[in-house]
């Protein structure tokens, strides 16, 4: 696991920790998108099924509940015990820490699935390259991946107002480096599952509406747990920081409704074939 030594120590800290007690609002925020990879990847009976980067296995326990054999695999530990402390006897489930870059893979199973798992790899192609290597002869691979921040209003508002305060402002990330938008160039994402061995890849663009809460306050508390606004309040200290809370408060407000806060977003879908 030495390649992506990076991501496993920030995943089995507090950011780890962080999504597991965000895990029920995290998985209803992005229930339109999990719903529409989990039909576009046509999941069958019987099936056998790796979820890359499971974390607290919600996509997994609807995997399985489906009538697949769902393997889940991540590299936090502290998701993986919430994930399985979901799964109660059931034997069409397994959980395990696996770092998908690196482990070795059996080439009998039907489907590579992932919500949001594969865009933090060190070295993309040679992960891809492994995880081709999982797959039986017909099979194929069904992933969803954001689209640049930008046109993702969700993150982008707040990450905009707070920009100005940071002592590293950036317009936008790195489109190559290990991170939730590592994947939004869809040529990128071409050009890696090509050198990985797949055929037949194709991206939908998707975008939906996601609730991020119901209150402005709620709003900031969220988002400074596991959105934008936590570089803030961990980077920033007084009035700098109370600076750029407002600033983030300010441009979010507009868009509360009676409904609560509701953002647009954009993916894409990924599917692909072993090849």
């Amino acid at each position: 696991m030495a390649g992506n030594r990076e991501q496993i120590d920030y995943w089995n800290g507090e950011a780890g920790e962080t999504w597991v007690t965000a895990q029920e609002r995290l998985d209803a925020m992005l229930a339109p998108i999990s719903n529409a990879l989990i039909e576009r990847a046509g999941v069958r009976t019987g099936e056998r099924v790796i979820d890359i980067g499971c974390g607290c296995g919600t996509t997994s326990i609807e995997l399985a509940g489906r009538g697949a054999h769902v393997w889940g695999i991540d590299i936090s530990e502290p998701m993986l015990d919430r994930a399985r402390s979901r799964i109660g006897g059931s034997k069409s489930l397994a959980f395990s820490r696996v770092d998908a870059a690196e482990a070795d893979f059996t080439p009998d199973h039907d489907l590579l699935f992932s919500r949001f798992g594969v865009m933090f790899f060190a070295d993309p192609p040679a992960a891809f390259r492994n995880l081709h290597s999982a797959l039986a002869t017909d099979g194929r691979l069904a992933f969803v991946c954001w689209q640049a921040p930008r046109d993702n209003p969700w993150v982008a508002i707040a990450g905009r107002a707070i920009q100005p305060f940071l002592s590293e402002p950036e317009v936008e990330p790195d489109p190559k480096a290990p991170g939730p938008f590592a994947f939004a160039d869809p040529d990128y994402v071409r050009g890696i599952l090509d050198a990985g061995g797949f055929t037949a890849v194709e991206l939908e663009d998707f975008r939906t509406t996601l609730h991020l809460a119901d209150s402005l306050e709620e709003a900031m508390d969220f988002q400074g747990q596991v959105g934008p606004l936590a570089r803030a309040l961990a980077e920033l200290e007084g009035e700098r920081r109370e600076a750029a809370l407002g600033a983030a408060r300010n441009a979010l407000a507009g868009h509360v409704t009676d409904a609560g806060l509701d953002l647009g977003a954009a993916c894409w879908i990924v599917s692909a074939r072993r090849g």
